[in-house]
This record gives structure tokens, sequence and C-alpha cells, in this order.
């Protein structure tokens, strides 16, 4: 069995909702003591990065690629410490770094968690059939996560 704090995991997928949030705080009411990390979730921070440190571009696809080189920093280095990933793929958006995630996680062999509304199954079966567990809920990764960490399923 685990113990506290021997689980980093990283939070990856869309910034628009309070999923991550969910997440900790169903975690924290059981108990579990986790180490989360994940992407900036402050998109105009996570857009300018290149741009605010290195300097602007007067090209669009300079810009973005100076703060996506920034972002992958953060990304790659919290990723490989990383032992669980947890991809969220929301209602909305298409969330292409969330697919990127996804698959860097399953390159790593890291275990990969793939939340997703029912409508997503078929557009995400690929990804869906890298992960070693496919949800709906912020509740069912927490379940997830403290069974992992404890043995122990919910509510026994």
């Amino acid at each position: 069995m685990l113990g506290p704090s021997d689980l980093t995991v990283y939070l990856s997928g869309e910034i628009h909702t309070d999923w991550r949030d969910q997440i900790i705080a169903a975690c924290e009411t059981v108990g579990l003591r986790l180490d989360f990390t994940g992407p900036v979730t402050d998109h105009g921070a996570s857009d300018d990065c290149g741009a605010a440190i290195l300097g602007e571009e007067e090209n669009p696809f300079w810009r973005d690629h100076k703060g996506a080189k920034i972002n992958a920093i953060r990304t790659t280095v919290l990723m490989e410490q990383a032992d669980v990933v947890v991809v969220r793929f929301g209602e909305k958006y298409k969330q292409w770094n969330a697919a990127f995630d996804a698959g860097y996680a399953a390159a790593l062999g890291t275990p990969l968690i793939v939340m997703h509304p029912p409508e997503h199954t078929h557009a995400l079966k690929e990804i869906n059939g890298a992960a070693q567990a496919t949800c709906e809920t912020p509740e069912q990764v927490a379940q997830i996560l403290t069974y992992v960490q404890t043995g122990r399923l919910s509510g026994r």
C-alpha cells in the first residue's frame, strides 16, 4: 500500500471549468495527500510568456512558437515527474494540448486517466485505448486515485 504523498498527479486539459479544484477537493475530503501539478491555467500568461520573457514577435507563428517552447519546459519536467496523468477533455473547445499530453503520457509509460463527456467517446477512442482508466466525472477520478493510493473502495 502506498503512503501519504507517494503520488504526484499531473492534471492536464481544458482550463475553462473548475474540474481540477473538484478533484483536489474530493481527494482531500477522503484524506489523500497527493501532490498535484499541471500546466499554467492562466490562458493569457500561457499565451504571452514567450513574448513577455523573450521579446515580442511581428509574426504570430513565432510569437506562439516562443510561448509553446517555454510552456513545453514546464510540461516536460512536470509530466516526467508525475506518477499518474489525468487528462480532461471538455465539452466545448478543441483541446489539442490535452491530446498531445495524453500521447506524451502514453509514450512515457505513465498511467493515464482520461475524463470526458460521453459524446466524445468515439472521437477519443484511440486515446481511451491508451488510458488505464476512462471516466466522466472528477469524483470518479478521485475514486480511482483513492483506490490506487489506499487499495480501498469509496464507501467501504
